[in-house]
């Protein structure tokens, strides 16, 4: 009988922690795809922190740094620097990233750092309780806004992508979405896409995965994609908003 479809090297053969319908999976399994497809397992090098994705060194089978809490970026830019014969990349979610990291984030960025930052945006602090979070959506209800996010109170979603285009650095930027097959499908070109932007220009890229959280959406799974469609993607729409193959600056 032929196999249609298997479980990538690179991912771990273990039971997951994360709630049901939660984006970090498909996440997990699409890097691992595109890292055994370019058969570069044996020199890549993951950093996840504490607080967003503490645990995702359990489902990949890398080298994984764990920095702390903010300072992803910095540590994979450190390591690529040591290592650049390394494929690294981060591994952040939008409070690590947009947030206590944002500082750090912006800097790797505007270096050209050459690393692959993957941003799993769920709009919500998942991982320690669904707090607001800089990408929680205008009068979205979470445990820190009963109700509603406020922009009087709480300012305007970060949209990171488009901040980050706006820097000479980086070299490729996409934002995709976990919502749909053909979405999903989008959303494995855009990795495969960053480590090439990696290994072959020696530039910074990032990836921002518009990812559900039916826990602390308080929604279904089947509702929570529907809700990236129908609300996310208003607030952060889908598409490159830097590539180095079609600017004639690179």
């Amino acid at each position: 009988m032929k196999t249609l479809y298997e479980r990538p090297e690179t991912l771990q053969p273990c039971l997951t922690h994360y709630c049901a319908g939660c984006g970090h999976g498909i996440v997990h399994r699409l890097i691992a795809e595109v890292i055994d497809e370019l058969g570069i397992r044996d020199r890549t090098i993951g950093c996840a922190p504490v607080g967003d994705a503490v645990l995702a060194h359990q489902y990949l089978k890398l080298d994984m740094c764990e920095p702390a809490h903010g300072r992803t970026s910095a540590v994979a830019a450190a390591i690529k620097r040591v290592r650049p014969e390394c494929a690294v990349f981060s591994y952040q979610g939008d409070g690590d990233l947009a947030a206590i990291g944002m500082g750090e984030t912006v800097h790797a960025a505007n270096r050209n750092d050459a690393i692959c930052v993957f941003f799993v945006n769920n709009a919500v602090y998942g991982m320690t309780g669904g707090q607001m979070a800089p990408t929680t959506l205008i009068d979205q209800r979470t445990t820190t806004t009963p109700k509603g996010r406020s922009v009087a109170l709480h300012g305007h979603p970060i949209r990171v992508c488009e901040l980050l285009a706006t820097l000479d650095g980086p070299g490729y930027i996409e934002r995709v979405a976990l919502s749909r097959p053909e979405t999903i499908r989008q959303a494995k070109r855009a990795v495969r896409k960053s480590f090439i932007t990696q290994m072959e220009r020696n530039a910074y890229s990032l990836v921002e995965f518009l990812a559900p959280c039916p826990t602390y959406w308080r929604l279904t799974p089947v509702d929570s994609m529907r809700f990236i469609d129908e609300h996310m993607v208003k607030t952060f729409p889908l598409g490159v908003f830097r590539d180095w193959e079609t600017s004639s600056e690179r």
